[in-house]
């Protein structure tokens, strides 16, 4: 018989690292949110009021410029896309980036739902497309950070200023963690449940004035349903950017959001948030660095995620991560780090803003544990 290793003497303090939804903001705790707004109309004065000072922490943490509006829309980070979609394109040609599941499922939309016959640039999990391909007379659906493949585009540079098209980022697991080039951007979207740890259910839709302008001068020739009408007798519905939300949302997720940017305020804002997950990679960077074992999904450390972190364990398949992962959950050690289920097989590690770096620093030896205890068995 194998002996099984030790157990490591400490545990993460908070073994929260989930890829979505994530860790809740340090300090958190439901008795801390603020309740004077449940149980009244999202379009009371308080509701309103709740709603847009929601907006305005989040433009503030963005450092978005007013010449970009936000709204808050159902459906979660996939909500705001998919309606960013059926609203704008169908004005012009179409180009879809896919890299990880995400991207694969805008080329889905685009060709399957609304029959656009899109140009698809795609790379394998890990790997990113040669971005000097696109073509910028065509509007462009992309991930900005791939939460599924732990890839991520390096910067903005390879969107120009003088675009044709619009560009179209799902940004849900880069705001906040990096310094988004907001005039490169003309539709973000992105959920409260990523780098703010917040709910879900709810989706961010960004629009920036060249997006404004197509959805007044285009009308797709599919039909809409409600939840996606962001026009009103021919323009914008700004109701919609100031906190009238287009269907009822949830005040409590609105609350737990507004906790996340007030700790996120108090922190440093943009710059605390994004050295928190700088901090974060740097220290997993450290553990795969260590074992000959671990590695990085994406290679290339220039677009490597900082925060959707994706490892890739050696000889292991499916099964093997599912009892790694198990092992690591019994133990309270560490929850749902099993990569994607469309993903190579391997672990997913958040680092995030809200997880704490001497959390990640203390799940080295944990790792080491349950990859030993793993192939015990079959080494016995």
């Amino acid at each position: 018989m194998t002996d099984l290793p030790a157990l490591p003497a400490t545990k993460p303090a908070r073994p929260f690292f989930s890829s979505g939804p994530c860790a809740k903001p340090p300090g958190w705790s439901a008795d801390r949110l603020a309740t004077e707004s449940l149980g009244r109309s999202h379009r009371s004065k308080i509701g309103k009021t709740r709603l847009a000072y929601c907006i305005d922490l989040m433009r503030e943490l963005l450092e978005l410029p007013d010449t970009h509006r936000i709204g808050i829309v159902p459906g979660s980070d996939t909500g705001a896309f998919e309606m960013a979609m059926w609203t704008m394109l169908g004005a012009r040609g179409v180009t879809t980036l896919a890299w990880e599941s995400f991207g694969e499922g805008w080329v889905t939309d685009a060709v399957k739902q609304l029959k656009l016959d899109p140009t698809v640039i795609r790379a394998d999990y890990g790997q990113l497309p040669d971005l000097t391909t696109v073509d910028w007379s065509t509007d462009v659906l992309f991930t900005w950070n791939g939460t599924t493949s732990g890839v991520r585009v390096p910067n903005g540079d390879w969107i120009p200023e003088t675009r044709e098209g619009l560009s179209f980022a799902d940004a849900t697991s880069a705001v906040f963690a990096y310094k988004l080039p907001w005039n490169k951007i003309d539709v973000a979207t992105f959920s409260w449940q990523k780098v703010l740890g917040g709910e879900g259910a709810h989706g961010v839709l960004i629009l920036g004035p060249r997006a404004v302008e197509r959805l007044e001068s285009y009308t797709p020739a599919w039909p809409l349903p409600k939840v996606f009408r962001l026009m009103a007798k021919g323009k914008l519905a700004e109701g919609v950017f100031k906190g009238e939300t287009i269907n009822t949302p949830s005040m409590l997720a609105v609350e737990d959001a507004i906790f996340a940017l007030e700790w996120g305020k108090s922190i440093g804002g943009a710059a605390g948030l994004i050295a928190r997950s700088d901090a974060n990679a740097a220290a997993l960077d450290k553990i795969v660095a260590e074992r000959s074992w671990l590695g990085h999904l994406a290679a290339d450390e220039a677009s490597r995620s900082k925060t959707s972190v994706c490892l890739t364990v050696e000889g292991a398949d499916e099964a093997f991560i599912k009892t790694f992962a198990g092992l690591l959950e019994k133990q309270g050690a560490a929850y749902d780090v099993a990569g994607y289920r469309d993903a190579p097989a391997g672990l997913r590690i958040w680092c995030g803003a809200t997880v704490d770096t001497a959390d990640i620093e203390a799940l080295g030896p944990w790792l080491d544990w349950a990859y030993a205890t793993a192939k015990a068995p079959a080494a016995a």
